[in-house]
């Protein structure tokens, strides 16, 4: 019989034997990678290793998303490499906690719900892009120390293994789901590799992994404004980035579980956990999509996984160092090979030809720069922009004006669609200032005054038309509309009871 345990979420049930071994299984896929991206920033391979431990368990723990990873990422590493080349890893402490409590205020103000402005062209490219980056990162294991391609028996070797390890991923969930198949697959290749004694790169030629429990240390900086000033553009910008991945990852969990993960919370624990992680000798991180898909996909849909990990991550560091630095790289990489192969949208590929060719630019583009640049936050930023002016220019050119003159010989303009900043120019041509009689109405009943650029030109259309001597009215403005045009009191009919109550987008000091 199934074991179910409620483990700090009340909500569902957990399978404490799959959350258990999914645990172990992510542990093990977390070890390379936090060596790896501690390289990538210049700091020590423990830093790395601690960062990852202490962000898997207070995300775990506190997160919005139960079975969701977080650990270091290859986001932060990049951000925090040229910080460590200047000035040392002391300051990378420092600017991880900074970016905690940046990202706790953006939890506790509810920011986590600008997630929502991301199309879902753009989320496709994100996630075919990190699923690129995946596989190209797994390549370098496939070359010798000096950046050579591997040939003859090595190559063979670490191909057969890796070859293995997919199709046991592959090919044992049809036969049995008893244990997860990424654990059995590293389990049957370190297994073969101890057996046989063949010789194959392990993790422990990346750099060893032992060591003790986190130390707590206060970063040895100057409490000082130019402290601040150096790095506060870090923080600010491992804040966002940090930020952008988890919630993303948050979003692509949801949509596999069909669940519903709870932004601010996440962000809120996002930034507890990089705040202990400066403080605990950590380089800071966010949400791992790699290792959440891994946990997923073994069945795993609540904390317990996540805490596993991070604890047997710690206890590798702390005591099982010799083991772990035996296990077969090649087993993980065929692993996170199979990650990338199921985090791409291949259902993506197949709406080429039914997707707006917008929404086609827009997913290629951030695709592109996701692996080009390797920065993820900077894509998704790339891609919102290039949407949001996509989705303007396509509402500037769906203004129309409806016109007609009535009995009594005053001229109509009813308006369809938005009028903002995009829209104005195509609004302004609607009107015959000159050869229009001496009162007309400009009836807003169907459109929208959205921002103030549309308030610029109301006002300017109606001075033109005051300075040729003609009556304007205006009907079916929002309050806010009046308030703003500056002869309000002269040009608009008010309709009490047919009046929208919309907002107008706009600045004020």
């Amino acid at each position: 019989m199934k074991q179910y345990l409620n483990l700090f979420d009340f909500t569902h049930k957990v399978d404490y034997k799959t959350e258990v071994l999914s645990g172990i299984t992510v542990a093990l896929a977390l070890v390379p990678e936090a060596v790896a991206f501690a390289l990538i920033a210049g700091v020590s391979p423990l830093t790395g290793l601690y960062a990852a431990f202490m962000m898997g368990l207070v995300t775990s723990i506190l997160g919005g998303r139960p079975g969701m990873i977080s650990g270091a990422t290859g986001a932060v590493a990049v951000v925090l490499v040229v910080l460590a080349k200047s000035h040392g890893v002391e300051y990378i402490f420092a600017t991880v906690i900074l970016a905690g409590i940046i990202q706790l205020a953006a939890g506790l103000l509810k920011l986590g719900k600008l997630i929502r402005l991301v199309p879902h062209p753009v989320i496709f490219g994100f996630v075919n892009g990190l699923a690129i980056i995946i596989f190209m990162s797994q390549l370098v294991q496939f070359q010798d120390d000096s950046g050579h391609w591997l040939t003859g028996a090595p190559l063979y070797t670490i191909l057969g293994l890796v070859i293995l390890t997919m199709a046991i991923i592959y090919g044992l969930p049809k036969l049995t789901k008893i244990i997860p198949a990424s654990l059995a697959a590293i389990l049957v290749v370190f297994g073969l590799v101890t057996f046989f004694e063949i010789d194959t790169k392990t993790v422990g030629d990346m750099a060893s992994i032992a060591g003790g429990f986190p130390p707590f240390h206060i970063p040895m900086v100057p409490f000082s404004f130019e402290t601040l000033t150096l790095i506060f553009p870090y923080a600010a910008i491992v804040a966002g980035v940090g930020l952008i991945e988890s919630l993303l990852t948050l979003n692509i969990v949801d949509e596999i579980t069909e669940t519903r993960g709870r932004g601010n919370k996440e962000a809120v624990a996002q930034g507890l956990a990089n705040v202990l992680s400066g403080f605990f000798s950590g380089m800071g991180g966010c949400a791992m999509i790699g290792q959440s898909l891994i946990n997923v996909s073994n069945g795993a849909r609540a904390r317990l996984s996540g805490i596993v990990a991070s604890i047997m991550l710690l206890v590798f560091v702390m005591f099982g160092s010799n083991l772990i630095e035996k296990v077969p790289m090649a087993a993980l990489t065929g692993l996170m090979i199979m990650v990338s192969i199921g985090t791409f949208e291949w259902a993506s590929l197949r709406t080429f030809n039914k997707m707006p060719k917008s929404d086609i630019f827009v997913m290629v583009m951030v695709t592109l720069v996701t692996v080009l640049l390797h920065n993820l936050a900077l894509a998704v930023i790339i891609g919102v922009v290039i949407a949001a002016l996509v989705f303007a220019w396509d509402n500037a050119k769906r203004i129309r004006a409806r016109k007609h003159t009535d009995d009594k010989g005053i001229k109509h303009y009813e308006i369809y669609g938005p009028l903002f900043f995009g829209s104005v120019t195509a609004f302004n041509e609607k009107f015959d200032i000159l050869n229009d009689p001496k009162e007309i109405i400009i009836d807003f009943a169907e459109s929208r005054v959205v921002d103030m650029s549309a308030i610029e030109a109301l006002n300017k259309i109606t001075e033109r038309y005051l300075k040729a001597g003609k009556s304007v009215h205006l009907k079916h403005l929002s309050p806010d509309c009046k308030r703003l045009l500056a002869n309000a009191e002269q040009i608009i009919d008010v309709n009490v009871l047919e009046d929208p109550t919309y907002k107008v987008v706009v600045d004020r000091v």
